[in-house]
């Protein structure tokens, strides 16, 4: 007799490890015929404005410092946030030639929450999802031909959803 759900699991890990090979196949095919190039992928990591205690010093670190409101950014959070651990941000704007989008939450334990460069061409635009510790207000800063744009929006993390 064969145990139905020990068959189900092996279907699913198979199903796993081939769309896990598929994905890792397509980008190495990508690679080897040049439409691909290994520091598009790359990612880089530095700690600049991780340990920021302050917004300012968060911009500044970040290199988006001297920044100044610009109504060209539309950031778009919900008002009130039910769940303080996955509270989704959308950042666009009309700006020509953006190369870095920054998010900071003022109130979190770290403020600069992500950091996005963005190569020559790409939209400036994206939809992320940041984990906020309180109510306060969320900032996108854009930095388009050396100058730095701001944006903010007062996100209020409730328990439930209530407004309480």
């Amino acid at each position: 007799m064969i145990d139905r759900p020990s068959v189900t699991r092996a279907r699913q890990d198979r199903r796993a490890a081939l769309r896990a090979g598929g994905g890792l196949g397509l980008l190495g095919a990508l690679a080897a015929i040049g439409l691909l190039h290994p520091s598009a992928v790359r990612a880089e990591w530095t700690r600049a404005g991780f340990d920021a205690k302050s917004v300012a010093q968060a911009l500044s670190d970040a290199g988006l410092g001297g920044a100044a409101d610009s109504e060209q950014i539309q950031l778009e959070a919900p008002e009130i946030a039910e769940n303080g651990a996955v509270v989704p941000v959308r950042v666009s704007c009309g700006l020509a030639r953006v190369d870095r989008i920054a998010i900071l939450v003022e109130k979190n334990p770290t403020i600069l929450s992500s950091v996005f460069e963005l190569p020559e061409g790409t939209e400036p635009s994206l939809v992320t999802r940041v984990k906020m510790a309180e109510t306060c207000r969320v900032i996108a800063a854009v930095r388009s031909e050396s100058k730095v744009f701001l944006a903010s929006k007062e996100v209020k993390v409730t328990l439930g959803g209530c407004g309480g």
